[in-house]
């Protein structure tokens, strides 16, 4: 027998190969790991975990990839963190409660902001933070979108990430990042005949009221915003749907974290050639990743627009994957017959906008979208031709 073998395993092959330092340190965290399609955030079951003196949870999905994950980091009523830090890039978005995050800086000064519901911020690579509850009452329950899958595969030694001593000082940014202020730089994206804007930051106050600039690449009356956070590697942006209108259809690499800051509405997904599609609920909280490849499209069907926060590796910045680059290139605009990324409206599944119309009837919304489609040739399709053609799955999975 091997000496590092044992009855179960003799030559020791579980010990060697096929390693996932990652997941390891997860299920080593003693926290729930929750394993779905999506999640409802503000519902997954939280415990004790002592690395944050606080309560959490991984809300892990099926398409997040290599790069990226995502945790719940949950303050009771007046109480606070243990400080901590880490070789990993992390964005928070608040999903309920208020309170304040202090952060020490490379050259040992401090800098403290206060945040409330749907407020967004991260923390400069490897600085140590502390955060803390400012209400007695009620819990502050905060996603973390992070790139640690790829940092503690990468150098599979936890000392090395969570025990580093190394400075960043370039990552910090102007002072102003941490008190909402930044700086807007537009970007010519080329390939898509469309302009992004960037807004450079560390903390955003409030999401649901933040400027948006157009895109309507995505849609007309389409809205968007890129975020650079520290000068990170990791990606985020806001984008919003009008009333009476949806986005087109597109798809890209896995791990991208698509969270619902407000509105109401359904998303669907589907692989090319599927006859089904997935359906997600679209509300406050709810969070998934389209897995690799697979087409998504977002839909509004509130009396307001409807906003999400999405993050994922690569920023605008900082591509790091050829597949991000192509897509602040323009690709995820780019209609896919012209070897791009998106659906035209024109060229989606005519099932798709009636199960539009018949979901904005019962809210009492009108489409504004006749200029696009024959509406009433669309919903004179037998309705014997839509059924079974949503699947939905559940949102809240079995800690594993």
């Amino acid at each position: 027998m091997s000496a590092s073998g044992s009855a179960q395993d003799p030559v020791g092959l579980t010990s060697r190969f096929l390693l996932d330092p990652y997941m390891d340190w997860c299920k080593g965290e003693n926290i729930p790991v929750h394993l779905d399609f999506g999640h409802d955030l503000l519902a997954l079951e939280t415990k004790r975990w002592d690395r944050y003196d606080a309560r959490g949870c991984f809300a892990h999905t099926h398409g997040r990839g290599d790069f990226c994950a995502n945790y719940i980091l949950e303050v009771d009523p007046g109480k606070k963190t243990a400080p901590v830090k880490h070789l990993y890039e992390c964005l928070f978005f608040v999903l309920s409660g208020q309170g304040s995050t202090t952060v020490w800086l490379p050259d040992g000064a401090t800098r403290t902001f206060e945040w409330g519901p749907k407020a967004f911020f991260t923390v400069p690579l490897n600085c140590k933070y502390q955060i803390f509850n400012g209400s007695g009452q009620e819990s502050a329950r905060i996603s973390c979108t992070n790139d640690a899958p790829l940092t503690i595969n990468l150098y599979h030694n936890l000392d090395f990430v969570f025990a580093n001593d190394f400075k960043f000082p370039e990552r910090v940014g102007d002072s102003k990042h941490f008190d909402g202020d930044g700086d807007h730089e537009a970007f010519d994206r080329k390939g898509a005949k469309a302009t992004i804007n960037v807004w450079e930051t560390n903390f955003v106050h409030d999401l649901t009221s933040f400027q948006l600039y157009e895109l309507e690449a995505r849609g007309k009356g389409s809205m968007n915003v890129f975020f650079q956070m520290a000068d990170s590697t990791m990606h985020a942006h806001v984008s919003q749907i009008p009333v009476g209108r949806y986005k087109k259809a597109h798809r890209h690499a896995a791990g991208t974290h698509v969270h619902a800051i407000d509105g109401t509405g359904y998303s669907l997904l589907w692989y090319d050639g599927d006859d089904k599609f997935v359906e997600l609920p679209w509300r406050h909280g709810i969070m998934y990743t389209p897995p690799f490849w697979m087409f998504h499209q977002h839909f509004n069907t509130s009396e307001k627009p409807a906003r999400y926060l999405a993050c994922a590796i690569g920023s605008a910045r900082y591509p790091f994957i050829s597949l991000r680059r192509v897509s602040t290139e323009g690709g995820g605009s780019t209609s896919v017959k012209q070897g791009g990324r998106q659906i035209e409206y024109e060229d989606q599944d005519n099932r798709i906008h009636r199960k539009f119309l018949e979901e904005i009837a019962k809210t009492g919304v009108k489409s504004l979208m006749g200029d696009v489609f024959d509406e009433p040739a669309i919903m004179a399709i037998p309705k014997e031709t839509m059924v079974g053609v949503i699947d939905t799955p559940k949102l809240k999975g079995p800690a594993i």
